[in-house]
């Protein structure tokens, strides 16, 4: 029987709505075998039997047994053993790691999405090295995971790292009169920005999905980023679209980005102020927009109760073979 503590193969699968992807790593990190199928729509039986046989296909062609780690979009009770807050609802109240470890016949290790983009970028990625790592996802949601020591750190709950449904933080330094008054100038900039909580609608903030108002992902996800732009008078573009404008020099795009920017650093602020990481990695579709990486820190002063502030912020290495690749690495010891 291999020693799966000390693997020579890692398996690593990323259980998305759309698609199911699942990676090969040797001790080295370097990836041996790469193959991705579609999702099985709403049908649990159907989602387990193709983890399976994606696991077995792949120690087939490699001629040999590895480690299995999986990073799902939801997270596994350690009290019941069941799948809750999916965004794949057919996972919901379900027995995954169970259900896989039987029809493989060996220990699963199952852990967040985020959790595992965070672990990729820790172990072999922008933040290797680092002690305490948090990995941020900006993309059509937002998420986090939060790895100390190299090691996933889940909480009781299994809820470490989901700050997207904390209410976003106020620190409302100046009082603004009128719903679009321009009240300074971004200290990242130097552009002329509204100020972010000028009116009673934003401070009960945009719905979220999970039933709540104000949630950083109804503020910070791709979506809410093309919302408030249109909240502010914008014309109706997807972010990658405002990010593209703004960087051109398009004045309401870059005040969009302002505000952004400004929110983005009030919420990272207050997950330095608990978690106080090395590096924060960002991650998703919003990881893209170079500004940010500038722009944001200078802005953590304003909030962070240090006199300095030696947290990094970067881009992955891995980009969107992040989460692939730290569900293989979640046999990293």
């Amino acid at each position: 029987m291999p020693d799966f503590n000390t693997p020579s193969l890692r398996l690593g699968i990323d259980l998305g709505g759309t698609k199911i992807e699942i990676i090969a790593l040797d001790n080295t990190g370097t990836e041996r075998l790469r193959h991705r199928v579609p999702t099985p729509q709403n049908d649990y039986p159907a989602t387990v039997e193709t983890l399976a046989h994606l696991v077995r296909q792949a120690e087939s062609e490699l001629g040999m047994s590895g480690s299995v780690g999986i990073g799902t979009p939801g997270a596994l009770s350690h009290v019941t053993g069941l799948m809750k807050n999916c965004n794949s609802t057919c996972l919901i109240g379900r027995p995954l790691k169970a259900d896989l470890e039987a029809a493989l016949g060996r220990e699963v290790r199952l852990t967040n999405d985020a959790n595992c983009f965070a672990l990729s970028e820790a172990t072999d990625g922008a933040a290797a090295g680092a002690e305490v790592v948090f990995g941020v996802i900006l993309g059509t949601g937002v998420g986090g995971g939060l790895v100390v020591r190299g090691q996933v750190l889940n909480g009781i709950n299994s809820i470490a790292g989901e700050w997207g449904h904390n209410p976003l933080p106020y620190f409302q330094f100046r009082h603004a009169q009128a719903d679009h008054e321009e009240t300074g100038t971004h200290p990242a900039t130097g552009e002329r920005i509204v100020h972010p909580w000028p009116s009673e609608r934003e401070c009960n903030g945009p719905p979220c999905y999970c039933g709540k108002k104000g949630c950083i992902e109804a503020w910070l996800s791709g979506p809410a980023l093309a919302a408030d732009h249109v909240r502010y008078g914008g014309e109706d573009l997807p972010a990658h679209e405002i990010a593209q404008l703004a960087a051109a020099g398009y004045g309401p795009c870059s005040k969009t980005l302002a505000r952004y920017e400004e929110r983005l650093a009030r919420a990272l602020a207050g997950v330095i102020n608990i978690l106080d990481p090395d590096v924060i990695v960002l991650g998703g579709g919003l990881s893209n927009i170079q500004r940010l990486y500038d722009n944001v820190p200078k802005l953590w002063p304003r909030y962070v109760f240090s006199d300095r502030i030696d947290t990094k912020l970067v881009p992955p290495i891995h980009g969107d073979s992040s989460g692939v690749r730290g569900a293989a690495w979640l046999w990293n010891k």
